[in-house]
């Protein structure tokens, strides 16, 4: 069945054609991926998907009754809530059942109420259906998702005060909690760590809704799509694959049109060629051959009606990133010994040895908030550590890129101006170094307070091209660029000559460029000398031996209990009241049990284990006293 159709249609901005003559049908069920250069469309073709935007021209059409899910929709909504209640409101339905559910309670509670009877039977209807639609399940729902993005800790702060990248992710968490028939996600892997977006993906793979996504993560795309939508010069061209195959389907699609364009062109050159021969031997002849004129008439007017076939671009205009050193440093760059960080009274990390030697390509990793940003800091040393040093080699030059990039730039700054700023050249040589990373023409007097974030990453590219550096230290460089740009950017570091260090949660990026991996995680920082699908496979090794030793060390555990402890007989009421208690711890196991299976975090899973084994020993001496 259709979930949403798109027939025809045309949208413009500012006089510009985004896209026209699209159609599009989107399926129960479907996995689908839009992609494109930045700019080509993709967020307002989601945007009319979502019903926020109105096509200039055509129809969008949707299935009866449809919930459309959109994260950009519902972020307003949320000020003056915590983020519990902001994600509990998720459950509409389920809401209005319990506060139902409460309000006969208190009647049933009301010791001057005649109709207990028929109360007590409507309460047992919404409590059925309460029930059947997951309410008991809440609490559960919320955890999962809350622990799957790592937001746990945001609970029970304020919406208004979290962070825009905090508010991105309690925005999808909400999204996810509500299920919509129709889920679009305009770049959910941004915010994200890298446990989150594989948590994401594999969250989606489970997902009983239809799924469209606009991402340039191709990693997350190859995980979660089986139908790619390609915007390109205002078109829409459809492959029933994923990402990777969509590439080489593509490719091949390409030089086809390109073989079918110089097939008609060498036909049309016939066929002039031709009718000047006719219209010169019919010009020959006294008096003029009409007939001839005929023909080359006819001639003409078949090249008219013939459907022209456009030269399909095969080499698009990208980028020109070209990184280069001006001399090389010390052969140590990066010295870290026993190194302590805290955090307003909160231990980042411990312990941590790192040495880095020059153009090694090593990337830092871990989940948001273990102090990644930190130990770049320490690096750039605008912050030192508690306990331990950190020492910078000898010539380090060192060029930083931010991921917050020109925050606290005057508003009134255009593009050239930024550039010079930080390049002295002349305006000529600017506008030709600027048109290299796409800013042609009069886009180089655009404000850059206006820029897109990848339009804002270019520039400050172009920037750092142009800097006296031999090491590259990068802040999660493929943020908002979109994958024409990614493959540059990553083509220019494969071929500089200095080191590089890097924080990205783009797992494609750091299996394709860094051979060295340093894993924030449990306060520690691991080193793995291979790329990040080798760290993260050890890295789950080891986790896994952690399980199967507590699981060991579990089941090794030998419960005492002394006769002193043990009643000979247990009355009635007593019976009643213990049988109640251990429901009550089984209850406690199962919600330690959900979260053992989701941690990923080493010093929880000791204490969810140390409870899991003071409440087994509590029941085991309950249950000892029932049996007696």
């Amino acid at each position: 069945m259709i979930t949403c159709s798109i027939q025809n249609i045309k949208k413009m901005y500012g006089g510009n054609i985004i896209f026209e003559g699209i159609n599009l049908e989107i399926n129960e069920k479907e996995r689908v991926g839009l992609v494109g250069r930045n700019g080509a469309g993709k967020s307002t073709l989601l945007r009319l998907m979502a019903k926020i935007e109105e096509p200039d021209e055509g129809k969008v059409h949707w299935k009866k009754n449809i919930q459309v899910g959109y994260l950009a929709q519902i972020q307003d909504e949320m000020n003056g809530l915590t983020v519990y209640h902001v994600l509990k409101n998720a459950f509409e339905t389920l809401n209005d059942l319990e506060k139902q559910m409460q309000e006969y309670e208190e009647k049933m509670q009301d010791p001057l109420n005649e109709n207990v009877s028929d109360i007590i039977i409507q309460y047992g209807e919404v409590q059925e259906r309460f029930s059947f639609l997951g309410g008991y399940e809440i609490e559960a729902q919320i955890e999962k998702v809350c622990r799957g993005l790592n937001i746990i800790s945001l609970l029970e702060l304020s919406f208004q005060q979290l962070s825009g990248g905090e508010k991105t992710k309690v925005a999808l968490a909400t999204i996810l909690l509500k299920q919509p028939d129709l889920l679009l996600l305009d770049e959910p892997t941004n915010h994200l760590d890298l446990v989150a977006v594989e948590w994401l993906a594999s969250f989606l793979d489970d997902y009983p809704g239809t799924v469209v996504i606009v991402s340039h993560d191709r990693y997350f795309l190859d995980e979660t799509i089986t139908k790619i939508i390609d915007l390109e010069d205002g078109e829409a061209v459809i492959y029933e694959t994923n990402f990777s195959n969509h590439i080489k389907e593509k490719e091949s699609r390409l030089l086809k049109e390109f073989q079918d364009y110089q097939e008609q062109q060498k036909k049309i050159k016939k066929m002039r060629e031709a009718i000047k021969r006719l219209r010169e031997w019919a010009n020959r002849a006294n008096p003029p051959n009409e007939g001839l004129h005929k023909r080359a008439r006819n001639m003409e007017r078949a090249i008219e009606r013939m459907e022209k076939i456009d030269k399909p671009l095969l080499h698009r205009n990208k980028m020109g990133l070209d990184m280069e050193t001006t001399d090389r440093s010390g052969k140590d760059v990066v010295r870290m010994e026993d190194v302590k960080k805290r955090f307003e009274n909160h231990l980042l990390f411990e312990h941590v040895e790192m040495h880095i030697r020059y153009q090694e390509r090593v990337a830092i990793i871990g989940e948001n908030g273990t102090g990644k940003s930190t130990l770049i800091k320490m690096l750039l040393q605008s912050q030192h550590p508690d306990a331990g040093a950190v020492y910078i080699g000898n010539n380090v030059k060192i060029g930083y890129l931010s991921q917050h990039i020109f925050q606290d730039i005057d508003p009134a700054l255009t593009v050239i101006e930024a550039f010079r700023n930080e390049v002295a050249v002349v305006e000529g040589k600017a506008r030709h170094i600027l048109a290299r990373f796409l800013f042609y023409g009069y886009a180089v007097f655009r404000r850059v307070s206006e820029l897109s974030g990848g339009e804002k990453m270019r520039l400050r590219l172009a920037q750092l091209m142009y800097q006296d550096m031999n090491t590259l230290i990068l802040d999660e460089p493929t943020n908002h660029l979109d994958i024409d740009s990614r493959e540059v950017l990553e083509e220019a570091l494969e071929n500089f000559q200095g080191t590089i260090i890097a924080v990205s949660h783009d797992r494609y990026f750091l299996d394709k460029i860094f051979q060295r991996i340093y894993w924030i995680e449990d306060k520690k920082v691991h080193v793995y000398d291979g790329n990040y699908s080798w760290a993260r496979e050890k890295m789950r090794e080891q986790r896994l031996k952690l399980k199967d030793m507590l699981v060991t060390r579990d089941n090794k555990t030998n419960i005492d209990i002394s006769p002193s402890q043990v009643h000979k007989q247990l009355k009635g009421n007593d019976k009643k009241i213990l049988l109640e208690e251990i429901d009550n711890l089984e209850k406690e196991l199962i919600i330690i049990e959900r979260k053992m299976e989701v941690s990923t975090d080493v010093d929880q899973l000791m204490q969810l284990q140390e409870k899991k084994e003071e409440i087994e020993e509590l029941w085991e001496k309950k249950y000892l006293l029932i049996e007696k």
